[in-house]
Formats: C-alpha cells, structure tokens, sequence
C-alpha cells in the first residue's frame, strides 16, 4: 500500500506542475491542481494523509488568485480607456501568444508571448471599433500591463498552492485506517481453574461387598 501512495503522490506532483504551467498560458490551470489534490484525498482517504483543513487552504487560495487576476486585467485595460470588447480580445490575444511562445522559451516565453498577444488582441479589436492608431496602441500596453500584473499575481498563488499541497499530501503519518496494536505477549490468567477430582468408575454394588 506505502508503494502505491507514494505513486499517487508522485503523479499528483506532475498534476500540480502542469497546471501552474497551464496557469500562465490564462487557462484554468489552478483548478486542475484543484481537482488533482481533491483526487489524491478521495483516494487516499482511508490512511488519513490529507486533513480537511488544507483542502479548503487549496480551494481559497485558488479563488483569490482568480480575483487578483481579473482585477489586475480590468484595472489595466479600463486605465487605459479600452472598452470590454478589447478586454474580450486581450483575453484571446493572451491565450494564442501564450501558446506560440511556450515552444520558442518555456515559461519566459509563455508570458512574454501571453503579454504580447494581450496587447495585440487589444490593439486590433480597438483599432476595428474606430479608435485611432495612439488609442488602440494605449489600450494595448495597458492590457499588456494588466496581463503581467495578473500572470505574476496569479503564479504566486499557484506556487503557495503546490507548497502547500506536496506538504500536507506527503504520504506518511496518516491517523485513519490504522491496525489496533496487537500485544506481544498473551496477559496471564488472573484465577487458576478450579480443578474436580475426577469421579470413581468402581460399581456400587463392589463397594458394598468389599465392606463387607
């Protein structure tokens, strides 16, 4: 059983890398640590590695980071004048430059290419709704700028959330499901039996004749 908890610790490991990575692509990454570590609980239910306590620290965290970040996009865009269609194309924008640029420089290259399509995704959905050359281009490095602020916000929320689940999930010193000691040694008995003598298989009828 130790060998197969630690195999689900070790793919709930990977689970968490792989959606803080997805995290920064503005995909539903954190959720999937969500779902991961509310799996590993499910499964490891009866050794008791994973406490109530950190599964609501996990989803709390999560819905925090999502706030941040929608209101680092929003204060970004709208300080700069865009309308919601351009934050609707920022969002986009992010999301496609975020995948272009993943395979040229990972991690790096997934945020610059996020921040770059927010602010071309921006940029043309303004610039389509009749906005000047300056206006659309304002609009752009203010979403730009709210997508940075967001991404960073978001990773750290995403990191604070790997910590605390690879801490609270470690497979050991689980409390339920344990096996009852069993004692070593059986405790000896507190009265001896009470012994009878066994009962005289002689006939009566002997008995009395040996009288006699």
């Amino acid at each position: 059983m130790i060998a197969l908890d630690w195999t689900y610790y070790l793919l709930l490991l990977a689970l968490l890398v792989i959606g803080l990575f997805v995290n920064i692509l503005g995909l539903p990454g954190l959720w999937l640590m969500v779902a991961s570590y509310g799996a590993y609980w499910w499964a490891t239910w009866d050794r008791g590695y994973v406490h109530f306590s950190s599964v609501i620290t996990i989803i709390v965290l999560a819905l925090l980071a999502e706030l941040v970040e929608f209101v680092a996009g929003a204060a970004g865009s709208k300080a700069a004048g865009g309308s919601k269609r351009g934050m609707a194309g920022a969002i986009v924008g992010g999301i496609a430059g975020g995948i272009v640029g993943t395979p040229i420089f990972p991690v790096v290259g997934t945020i610059i290419g996020a921040c770059f399509g927010s602010f071309a995704g921006a940029f043309l959905v303004e610039a389509a709704i009749g906005r000047s050359r300056e206006e659309s281009m304002k609009i752009g490095f203010g979403a730009a700028k709210g997508r940075f602020m967001g991404i960073i916000a978001k990773l750290a929320f995403g990191i604070a959330m790997l910590v605390v689940a690879l801490y609270a999930a470690f497979p050991t010193g689980g409390t339920r499901g344990a096996a009852a000691p069993v004692p070593a040694t059986l405790p000896a008995p507190t009265t001896a039996p009470l012994l009878t003598p066994p009962a005289s298989t002689q006939p009566a009828t002997d008995i009395a004749v040996e009288r006699e």
